[in-house]
């Protein structure tokens, strides 16, 4: 796979944890428990980034590129999925990474924010 990096960017944010899934075949990543992205595969076996996403930000995005779908194996309105294999571009990579990280994030209770930011 050529976006290695986006393992390394997606840890560096504040309380993520990487667990793998042996049952679905997936790496995800999780802030205080609750998982914004997913390395995996689709059926045609092509890999494939899983991410949370505002549904008119999902619905603009998949309008624009044949490279990004409904999210694969999740709730169709609010994640998508992008083909590592495209031409879709790192810099956009990290934008819907950091999306993805901060619809969860900001959707955690003080407390755990808290504990996070004071480690």
């Amino acid at each position: 796979m050529r976006y290695l990096w986006m393992d390394e960017y997606m840890l560096k944010k504040i309380g993520v944890s990487k667990h793998f899934k042996p049952k679905w075949q997936w790496n995800c990543y999780q802030v205080g428990g609750k998982m914004f992205a997913a390395f995996c595969s689709d059926k045609e076996g092509e890999p494939v980034l899983t991410l949370k996403c505002e549904p008119e930000h999902a619905r603009r995005l998949m309008e624009a590129s044949p490279h990004i779908m409904p999210g694969y194996y999740m709730n169709k309105q609010h994640w998508i999925s992008v083909r590592l294999e495209s031409p879709v571009t790192d810099q956009l990579l990290r934008e819907l990474m950091d999306e993805s990280y901060r619809l969860v994030y900001d959707k955690l209770p003080k407390y755990r924010k808290a504990e996070m930011e004071s480690r």
